[in-house]
């Protein structure tokens, strides 16, 4: 698995909501760096669910959980707390500097749209109840995770599709303490 590299420098630009630089987190445990799609997206509020429920045991791994997103601190809040995920250590990034530092990509039609990002959108979005809501942010901006111990990646996950459904505890058998 070939990992991007990323400057602790740019680590340390990284502030989160609450004065915090995501670099000096991830000195004293793992951070697991979530960067969403627009909070509009149905994959992006099906993430957040699935975060929420799984919240408790990614922090008992000693996993410490910061997001990443495109939207006011205001507007994010609103939606982290319709999905039970009260008080989040998070980032606002509206131009997405900080998701192209990370490698992430804009997605490409069938990235976005193919087949599969529909079947499991009308999954998401109808069955499950996610819905669809406004763009807020680059609809066109692909997700990621990235594992973070002492200013280093130690394991990601790169969406390949919009619809891409990463395994969070998983990801955390690399920096569990």
């Amino acid at each position: 698995m070939s990992l991007k590299i990323v400057e602790k420098e740019i680590m340390e630009q990284m502030r989160t909501n609450t004065g915090q630089h995501v670099a000096a987190l991830s000195e004293k445990q793992p951070v697991m760096l979530i960067f969403l799609r627009h909070f509009g997206c149905t994959f992006c509020r099906a993430a957040l669910a699935e975060i929420s429920k799984k919240k408790s045991e990614l922090e008992a791994n000693g996993t410490h959980i910061v997001f990443v997103h495109m939207s006011t601190d205001d507007a994010a809040d609103k939606y982290f707390k319709r999905y039970g995920l009260n008080d989040p250590i998070h980032i606002s990034d509206p131009g997405c500097d900080f998701y192209q530092q990370f490698g992430l990509v804009k997605g490409n039609f069938n990235q976005l749209f193919g087949l599969s990002t529909w079947i499991r959108g009308v999954n998401e979005g109808v069955v499950k109840g996610h819905g669809i809501g406004k763009q807020l942010g680059d609809a066109f901006q692909m997700p990621g995770i990235f594992l973070i111990h002492h200013g280093k990646i130690k394991d990601q996950y790169i969406h390949r599709l919009a619809s891409d459904k990463p395994d969070y505890i998983k990801l955390t058998e690399c920096c569990a303490i």
